[in-house]
């Protein structure tokens, strides 16, 4: 004997309740519009499952069932009777479910929208703040150029820019009506599925009954979204815990963010930008969990479909979560400006610089690159690992390249070096004010 529990998908699926009764409510209301329904009836219909809402409302527990669906049928049935099981004309549980989860998602993708854009609104502030604030920039987490604090913080303002772009476009793929395309192959009553929508806010129907009750695509994009978000968390939360390291000490976490060692007592751990990290593998295999239910499946509706919540699920509510803690990290951690800018006078930052200075006065670029990496690798002969080409004077310089004058050595300066990049999307201080406009005007909309 199979049990109960097995098969059924009461224990995940009761957070859709709210949206089993708003769309079985509609359905009445065009049941009856259509007369199919006696009026009578589906008045009585509609005011049992409002009474439903209202007792969960108000913490109510609804007796369990094989589903959300039927539980809510059968509640349906013990306050108003025989009546109550008319609510299932002309429609299956099949479409029923896809219309919950459409609705839950709209839900959702406002929800994240919001918790995305309150993280951009944090490392925005954080930005405005340290337009000023030079650190190095790296590739490979290797010292690269100087740049402004502002300027990495933004680079995930717009990271998070696309992701909420991805939501609100992936709820696109939500606003169509299921509702009526019942099993698999619509039905011969004289229903109306415009209306239905309408009622739901949807924008459309679906065209394909088949289609209809066996499409988890705007599901799988949904999983894809939290887990590109959450490993646009996760890169946050690496950054956030090499900074925080005694090597670095660029930043420190608020104390509520971290904990302590239970054997080493100097120490904080950064637990919760560690966790972010971690919880990003759990959206991942959200993703892969839905894509490997769905890649073998026959249309239309198969049984194998009741997994698809519990994946999904869990990726909304870890992401919506971590979203909000990430949020609070950024408006809380502690920057260090003085170990930010002492940490620009070593890894040679500004040897591009004199690069592009020889490019500019006609040497090609590559030769260019090829003197100022001799140089770089003279003085590191010379004086050790902790030697800068500031060391170096103009005399110097002009052994190295007779077209260099005072003004290539002004361009050793971390800070020059950082305020001079205006290009569009640069570090410079002008390009920072255009990056700080642009979002303010995104986030806006």
């Amino acid at each position: 004997m199979i049990p109960q529990e097995y098969i059924a998908s009461f224990a995940f699926d009761q957070r859709l309740a709210p949206y089993d009764i708003l769309g079985s409510i509609a359905h009445v209301k065009m049941l009856a519009r259509c007369r199919i329904l006696r009026r009578l009836d589906a008045k009585k219909i509609i005011h049992g499952l409002q009474s439903i809402q209202k007792d969960l409302d108000q913490g109510w527990k609804i007796p369990w069932a094989e589903d959300i669906h039927f539980a809510i049928e059968n509640e349906l049935v013990k306050r108003i009777g025989e009546t109550g099981k008319k609510m299932h004309t002309a429609r299956s549980r099949n479409d029923q479910v896809v219309l919950d989860v459409k609705l839950y998602l709209k839900d959702q993708s406002r929800l994240i929208n919001g918790a995305i854009a309150g993280l951009q609104k944090s490392l925005l502030d954080r930005a405005v703040e340290h337009k000023n604030t030079l650190m190095p920039g790296m590739t490979h987490l290797q010292h690269g150029q100087p740049i402004f604090f502002a300027h990495h913080l933004l680079a995930y303002a717009w990271m998070f820019e696309r992701d909420r772009e991805r939501f609100k476009d992936a709820a696109r793929r939500c606003d169509s009506n299921p509702l009526g395309a019942c099993a698999l192959a619509g039905t011969a009553l004289p229903i109306d599925r415009a209306y239905t929508a309408k009622l739901l806010g949807f924008d459309r129907v679906t065209e394909n009954a088949m289609d209809t009750v066996s499409d988890r695509d705007f599901m799988c994009e949904f999983n894809f979204n939290c887990a590109l978000s959450m490993i646009h968390l996760s890169r946050l939360a690496e950054d956030l815990v090499i900074w925080s390291s005694q090597e670095f000490q660029f930043v420190r976490l608020a104390e509520e963010h971290t904990s302590g060692s239970s054997i080493m007592p100097q120490k904080r751990n950064p637990d919760t930008a560690e966790l972010l990290r971690g919880k990003t593998g759990r959206a991942i295999g959200n993703l892969v969990q839905m894509l490997t239910l769905l890649k073998n499946l026959p249309l239309s509706y198969n049984r194998d479909l009741q997994e698809d919540k519990v994946s999904l699920f869990d990726s909304v509510d870890v992401t919506l979560i971590s979203l909000q803690l990430a949020a609070d990290i950024i408006n809380k951690i502690a920057v260090n400006k003085a170990k930010m800018a002492e940490s620009c006078q070593s890894g040679f930052l500004t040897a591009t610089e004199l690069a592009d200075y020889l490019a500019g006065k006609g040497v090609p670029f590559r030769k260019a690159h090829s003197i100022i990496s001799k140089m770089v690798d003279d003085v590191t002969r010379n004086s050790g690992t902790g030697g800068s080409l500031g060391s170096l004077s103009l005399t110097e310089l002009k052994t190295y390249s007779p077209l260099f004058t005072e003004e290539a050595k002004a361009r050793l300066s971390s800070v020059q070096a950082a305020l001079s990049k205006n290009s569009p999307g640069g570090t410079g201080k002008n390009a920072i004010a255009r990056q700080i406009q642009a979002l303010k005007n995104a986030l806006k909309k």
